[in-house]
């Protein structure tokens, strides 16, 4: 009887230290678990700000350093919206703007259009010009580059990989339809011109075609220091659209470039928001950086009559696209009796800006993208 009573006794035993446990678990959890659904997201970590060399935070968590979370874009201003008609004029909201009838010679519309601005990537007409007055093989191969990505350095975004290998016809469509930075440096290689001795020949040619007020400090665009006219720039498009492989390409709505043992890439021209039912494009070339803001010129033709119109300084992304529209509008509207004499004109040249240019000093591969900016600064325009 005994031993039995001690057996019962460590059966009990060893119940309790199996239960003892169990329960001082749940009572932790119990304690630990929140009143209310309140509670629940005060207690959960909240992300810790970087700091930085000084211990001080950088920001707000979760956002990078310009105050925007990782992978959103900027916004952009694209377009002024306004009356198409100012005064008896179109409304044109570019600070330098030249329209001409190209057959006949008669200004349209005029505003500073001898006052120099910069011109951005409108300088890849010029650029191209050049390479083909160096006899470019078209068909030849070009290989892209480090030295080319490091020309194009602070400029948009390129498609042209360092490695890829691409025919010189492609290479030109990606400098004037894509307006590709790396292609102009390619080019100028495949002609044997380095960066520097490619923006002189190109300051060489403007002065052939006596662009006095025309002068450039590399051959892309992605300098401020790169300037022209309203005027003179209508005169390097009509030099463009003159040449026998050049004329073709700027007119081009698209085009689809074969690199060598890659995918294919299709350009469309970033002319092409000028387009409309009323008017064909002829050419064209649109430019943007900070200083040069939103800029265009381009060629077109409207009921059998060819016109030309530059349009620089202009903000919003689209608006220069407008400005056409709104002049096409009113030289149908006016057709019959066009004889608007040139509004206000832009101030004499400065002394001494006749002179040609040398790029000698520029360094070879100088990166603008620390430039200050002359103006606000909207997304880069391809």
């Amino acid at each position: 009887m005994a031993s039995v009573q001690k057996i019962l006794l460590l059966v009990a035993a060893c119940c309790l230290l199996l239960l003892v446990p169990n329960a001082t678990l749940g009572a932790q959890a119990a304690t630990a678990k929140p009143s209310s659904g309140k509670a629940k997201g005060k207690n959960k970590a909240k992300p810790t700000a970087k700091k930085n060399a000084k211990g001080k935070p950088n920001g707000k968590a979760g956002k990078n350093a310009r105050g925007r979370k990782p992978g959103t874009k900027k916004r952009v201003f694209l377009e002024k919206h306004v009356a198409a008609v100012k005064g008896s004029l179109p409304n044109v909201q570019s600070l330098g703007a030249l329209v001409v009838d190209m057959d006949g010679g008669q200004e349209i519309f005029a505003r500073k259009p001898d006052q120099p601005r910069a011109i951005a990537s409108i300088s890849k007409l010029a650029a191209t010009l050049v390479v083909m007055d160096h006899n470019l093989d078209l068909e030849g191969l070009t290989t892209i580059k480090k030295i080319d990505a490091e020309v194009a350095r602070g400029g948009a975004p390129s498609r042209l990989l360092e490695g890829m290998t691409l025919s010189n016809r492609d290479l030109l469509h990606a400098a004037l339809l894509g307006s590709d930075n790396r292609a102009v440096s390619a080019l100028g290689r495949a002609v044997g011109l380095s960066a520097t001795q490619l923006t002189n020949a190109m300051n060489r040619k403007v002065a052939s075609l006596e662009l006095r007020a025309t002068r450039f400090r590399e051959p892309t665009g992605l300098s401020p220091e790169n300037l022209s006219t309203p005027r003179e720039l209508l005169q390097l498009l009509r030099a463009a659209m003159s040449q026998p492989i050049l004329g073709p390409i700027v007119r081009k709505p698209e085009y689809e470039a074969h690199p060598v043992g890659r995918p294919p890439i299709k350009y469309v021209s970033t002319h092409r928001p000028a387009a409309r039912p009323s008017l064909q494009i002829l050419g064209g070339k649109t430019g943007y950086n900070d200083a040069a803001r939103y800029c265009l010129v381009i060629a077109i033709r409207i009921e059998g009559h060819n016109y030309g119109m530059a349009l620089l300084g202009t903000d919003g992304k689209l608006t220069r696209f407008g400005d056409v529209a709104r002049v096409v509008d009113w030289i149908v509207a006016h057709k019959a009796r066009l004889t608007a004499p040139a509004t206000v004109q832009g101030p004499p040249l400065p002394d001494g800006f006749s002179a040609i240019p040398d790029a000698s000093t520029l360094p070879t591969h100088q990166d603008y993208s620390a430039t200050p900016p002359a103006m606000v600064k909207p997304e880069p325009d391809r």
